[in-house]
C-alpha cells in the first residue's frame, strides 16, 4: 500500500511539472481534403505532425466551420456532424491543437486522414 502512494505521489508531481497537460477530446476524419492541398503535401506529411485550426464564424456554408492546416497549406475542415463543441470551444478562447493522427491511401478522400484534437489544460 505504502508503495502504490509512493508511486502515486511520484506520478502527480511529474504532472506538475510538465511544461503542459493536454486531454484529448476529438479524433475525426478530414472533410473536404480532396478539394485543398491534401494532394499536393501527401508525401510530406507525417502523422504526429502538427496541424493549425482556424474558426471561420462567417463561413456561409457553416457558422461552425473550422479550417484544418497543415504548414500553411489548407488541408480540409472539421466535419460539420463533428465540429459544434469545438467551435464552442475555440470561441471561448480555450487552448486547443490539432496532430495527425493516421494516414492512408484510400480511394474514399473521407478515409485518408484522421486528426486528432487536444484541449491544453
Amino acid at each position: 500500500m505504502r508503495l502504490l502512494l509512493t508511486i502515486s505521489l511520484c506520478l502527480a508531481l511529474q504532472l506538475a511539472q510538465a511544461e503542459e497537460v493536454r486531454m484529448l477530446v476529438q479524433r475525426s476524419p478530414l472533410a473536404g481534403s480532396q478539394y485543398y492541398a491534401l494532394a499536393s503535401v501527401w508525401r510530406e506529411i507525417r502523422v504526429g505532425d502538427r496541424l493549425s485550426l482556424t474558426r471561420e464564424p462567417g463561413n456561409r456554408h457553416d457558422a461552425n466551420a473550422i479550417r484544418v492546416e497543415w504548414n500553411g497549406q489548407q488541408l480540409g475542415y472539421v466535419p460539420r456532424a463533428e465540429n459544434r463543441a469545438l467551435a464552442a470551444a475555440m470561441d471561448r478562447g480555450d487552448a486547443v491543437e490539432a496532430r495527425v493522427a493516421a494516414l492512408k491511401k484510400h480511394r474514399n478522400p473521407w478515409q485518408r486522414v484522421e486528426f486528432e484534437v487536444y484541449v491544453r489544460l
